[in-house]
């Protein structure tokens, strides 16, 4: 697994990659990547990048196209923590002072990278569940009981807000997200997950990955949800 420790082994151009992927928050084409950065990743830089399972290229057509991976997303949110390559001059040691700085404001701000740098306009990800249409209903189906009708995502929203007050004793206290499922273990996981991922653009709402993953329980990590190519554990509601 790479860690921020393997980072003094890596060439400036590759780090670049990895920064500017994570801005992007988006696949990018290398025709893309020369108009925003004026670099391309192949060869040996992407091949390294790939093996080290920080990046996944598509090379079924061109241009390749390229994108974090979740080991990608992890490392480039903690560059700051390494020591830059030698190699890389002022320019990279400068990236890494801003990349501190970055760190260090959305720490305060309780931010994730993932929803910082995330692409407001976007549409939703490949990875949201597709949307089946129903079949026609058959002749015993008439006669069936019918079906709970769903709950709205204003009501889940409520769930949420309810078991965080049960959960807290002061309004912006940090919860686990691993007890709130707890408390709405009858609420679709979809439909929780899909109102997580609303209440984080609500002003009074935080929700954000913990920062020492080697804390995290089995029980946090199933509890997790996946919000800009990262999996948060943590939820706030209250002052920010």
């Amino acid at each position: 697994m790479t860690s921020p420790a393997d980072v003094p082994h890596l060439t400036p151009n590759q780090i670049n990659a990895l920064v500017v992927l994570m801005v992007e928050a988006r696949r990018l084409t290398n025709v893309e990547l020369k108009e925003l950065a004026g670099f391309t990743l192949t060869g040996k830089d992407n091949t390294k990048l790939v093996d080290l399972g920080l990046v996944d290229t598509d090379r079924t057509h061109r241009p390749f196209a390229h994108e974090l991976t979740e080991a990608g997303w992890r490392v480039a949110r903690q560059l700051h923590t390494a020591a830059p390559p030698k190699a890389g001059g002022s320019t990279t040691r400068s990236l890494f002072v801003v990349l501190s700085n970055l760190h260090r404001s959305l720490d305060r701000l309780r931010v994730s990278h993932g929803d910082f740098f995330k692409q407001t306009g976007a549409t939703a990800p490949a990875t949201s569940e597709p949307r089946h249409e129903a079949p026609a209903p058959t002749a015993s189906a008439t006669t069936a009981a019918p079906a709970a009708a769903p709950v709205s995502a204003a009501e889940v929203e409520a769930l949420v807000r309810s078991a965080y007050r049960e959960l807290t004793t002061a309004p912006g206290a940090w919860v686990g997200l691993a007890d709130v499922r707890d408390r709405l273990a009858d609420t679709d996981r979809a439909a929780l997950d899909a109102a997580l991922r609303a209440m984080v653009g609500r002003e009074d709402v935080r929700i954000i990955p913990v920062a020492n993953t080697k804390s995290l329980t089995a029980r946090d990590r199933a509890a997790a949800v996946r919000i800009g190519n990262e999996d948060n554990h943590a939820l706030a509601i209250g002052p920010a």
